[in-house]
């Protein structure tokens, strides 16, 4: 009988699949951290795993271990090397929470272009004169530049559209015809699309390590343009982001995502701008898409054992995982 491993909270639905089935058990341990879910992992045939980090070091704990079923679509902390030298197919939940992450990212740039953060802290400041700053702005007629044309880009264009902004797109892994399905302006080159922006807003995986989106592209920003990052931290540089908004070289910069998270109360981000809009890598996290997280992430591993497991949901090496499927 399969024994799993739940790291970290999920959604009611996910568990109610399980405890209905007589042929699995399982141990939920609702803390998201590695500290937390390590005694256990060495009990565990298959890992259903949060945004925690999964290294080379708990892989080796985890004799049993037959498949990582991920909550959610990002895989940036796990050590997929690790689990291909096993053979350990890493799944993914698939399409599952696009509609989140696109509505989070829209209402964090028409917060920013309408001042929320600054108005709210003002009037909490007694300041109600700040309303005679005129520094809010309308979306309509201004060019949005999307970075990374996937499922979620796309339904951000699509949301965009409705506030009659102009969008431009950057993917070079998407084809032409897709751009122009979508009534999309593909560009050639990141900093065409900067140039372009009066937003910009980052759709990409986290590549190398090292930030795509650096001082130098910052600087071809217009001064009022919106940077919003809903995809991985690391991708824009944050210290750049720092120094463009205390030098007034942008209207204002939404973060859901963060290089270290949980995000530390000191960071300097915090202490950048009132211009400066955050959340806690919640974008996805609605009640709807954890839902629907949930109960994909667990049928994965249900799948997984009865050898029915989607290949298109497994994100490593194939080859390699191939003869591990049951």
């Amino acid at each position: 009988m399969p024994h799993i491993l739940i790291a970290g909270k999920i959604h009611q639905a996910g568990l109610e699949i399980l405890k209905a089935r007589k042929d699995f058990t399982f141990d939920l341990v609702d803390e998201v951290s590695v500290s937390s879910y390590t005694p256990f992992i060495r009990h565990a045939d298959a890992l259903l795993l949060r945004t925690q980090p999964l290294t080379r070091t708990e892989i080796s704990l985890a004799s049993k271990l037959k498949i990582v079923s991920r909550h959610g679509v990002g895989y940036d902390a796990v050590n997929v090397a690790a689990l291909n030298k096993r053979g350990i197919p890493l799944t993914i939940v698939g399409d599952v929470n696009s509609l989140s992450v696109a509505e989070h990212t829209l209402a964090m740039l028409m917060a920013l272009a309408k001042q929320l953060p600054v108005y709210d802290q003002s009037i909490r400041q007694g300041k109600w004169n700040c309303r005679n700053s005129f520094s809010a702005i309308e979306l309509a007629g201004r060019t949005l530049f999307i970075l990374g044309f996937g499922r979620i880009g796309r339904e951000v264009s699509r949301m965009a559209k409705c506030f009659n902004m102009s969008i431009v797109a950057y993917d070079p892994f998407v084809p032409a015809n897709v751009f122009t399905e979508h009534g999309v302006k593909q560009v050639a080159t990141i900093e065409q699309g900067l140039e372009l922006a009066d937003a910009v807003t980052v759709h990409l995986p986290l590549n190398d390590k090292k930030p795509l989106i650096g001082r130098k592209e910052l600087a071809l920003l217009k001064p009022h343009a919106i940077v919003i990052n809903t995809a991985r931290g690391g991708i824009i540089d944050e210290t750049a982001l720092i120094d463009a908004l205390n030098n007034n070289r942008l209207a204002g910069v939404g973060l859901d995502v963060f290089r270290e998270e949980p995000l530390n109360p000191a960071s300097p981000l915090l202490a950048a701008s009132n211009r400066l809009l955050v959340s806690p890598h919640s974008a996805g996290l609605t009640q709807e898409a954890a839902m629907r997280m949930s109960v994909s992430a667990v049928n994965n591993i249900i799948d997984y054992f009865s050898g029915t497991l989607d290949e298109k949901l497994i994100v490593n090496n194939k080859e390699i995982i191939k003869d591990s499927i049951v």
